[in-house]
């Protein structure tokens, strides 16, 4: 592992970014600003590919709306209305989506480098008692290793002192062909989900859980990601293209389980997501719209596809669906793997 400087923030801290480096010619670049994965660079037949969309220097990602290759926190995803009721008494959070609320601030924190290993490097911070709305002062630990089996480990851990809710993920956008300019319709991804959640037009989840067989969100044999992403289902109208959570069929409900996997379109690179979690928003940088560019290349409509290993969407107000509440006497603890192929 080493680090270089790669800015300061527009308050004038310094961030350096870290390098994690394997024996087989991977690296992933990450900062403490928002604890971003800044780059994954796989081995290929042309050089190193890099296969995260993402921005030359930290201005970029002050003002980047888009929450590339971030940590996301307090409450990854939508929560309807804004508003969440814990012990009978009701917290407002920011309307950042029309009058939702969606994934919160910590995309913009500056965390502190706690530990640095051959192999990993850990970020932590302390989000105060009412940041995005939520009660309790939330202590975050977010760890990132790389091992000679060319997988890229996330760890995530959380403590409160008060009931809150918590969802935490990294919101990655990969791109495995050789140019980042052009669309990742013509990747071949598998999902290892029987049944995704339905959404109401402003992407809150309606309860019900539709079961993927017949509809264009049946991934579990490969197929391309833009197969049926125009099709005519309502679903996909809402989303303008996926951006929908895939229940994971929990082969290991003690530990990790296979999410998802994809492909380049000639094959040559690959990579499959393990997670303790028990869902994954799958999108396809549907409002990525080019007028941003980072790395060379304009980020266009769908030049990156996210698979955000998390907890349900909505998840306070469904009492159907895996609680995010966490007490003081708890530890949030949720692992999330990538594993490369090249």
């Amino acid at each position: 592992m080493s680090r270089e400087f790669f800015g300061v923030t527009s308050d004038g801290r310094r961030v350096d970014q870290y390098m994690l480096r394997n024996g087989n010619g991977v690296t992933v670049k990450c900062v403490p600003y928002g604890c971003r994965i800044t780059g994954i660079l796989l081995p290929a037949a042309s050089g190193h590919k890099d296969i995260v969309l993402g921005f030359d220097n930290l201005a970029q990602y002050e003002a980047d709306g888009a929450a590339h290759g971030a940590f996301i926190g307090r409450y990854a995803n939508r929560i309807k209305g804004a508003s969440v009721r814990i012990g009978g008494r009701d917290y407002g959070l920011p309307k950042n989506d029309g009058g939702n609320f969606l994934h919160g601030s910590l995309n913009k924190r500056l965390f502190t480098a706690e530990s640095e290993a051959q192999d990993s490097v850990t970020f932590k911070t302390a989000s105060p008692d009412g940041e995005d709305g939520f009660p309790g002062n939330l202590s975050i630990t977010v760890r990132y290793a790389l091992d000679d089996g060319d997988r890229l480990t996330m760890e995530y851990f959380a403590r409160t002192d008060a009931d809150t809710h918590v969802n935490l993920t990294n919101h990655a956008y990969f791109n495995l062909s050789a140019g980042m300019d052009g669309t990742i319709e013509n990747h071949l991804l598998r999902i290892e989900s029987g049944a995704f959640l339905e959404t109401t037009e402003e992407l809150i989840p309606t309860g019900r859980m539709i079961p993927v067989n017949g509809t264009p969100f049946d991934f579990r044999d490969w197929k391309t990601i833009g197969r049926d992403i125009n099709s005519g289902d309502v679903n996909l109208k809402y989303g303008h293209g996926y951006d929908h959570c895939f229940l994971i069929k929990r082969r290991n409900p003690a530990g990790l389980s296979l999410a998802a996997e994809a492909r380049s379109p000639n094959g040559g690179l690959s990579m499959r997501v393990l997670t303790t979690q028990p869902a994954v928003q799958f999108y396809t940088g549907n409002f990525l719209d080019g007028t941003e560019k980072g790395k060379g290349c304009r980020m266009n409509r769908r030049a990156g596809f996210c698979l955000e290993t998390q907890h349900y969407p909505d998840a306070p107000h469904h009492p159907g669906f895996p609680s995010t509440l966490l007490k003081p006497q708890e530890e949030f603890h949720e692992t999330t793997v990538l594993e490369f192929g090249f």
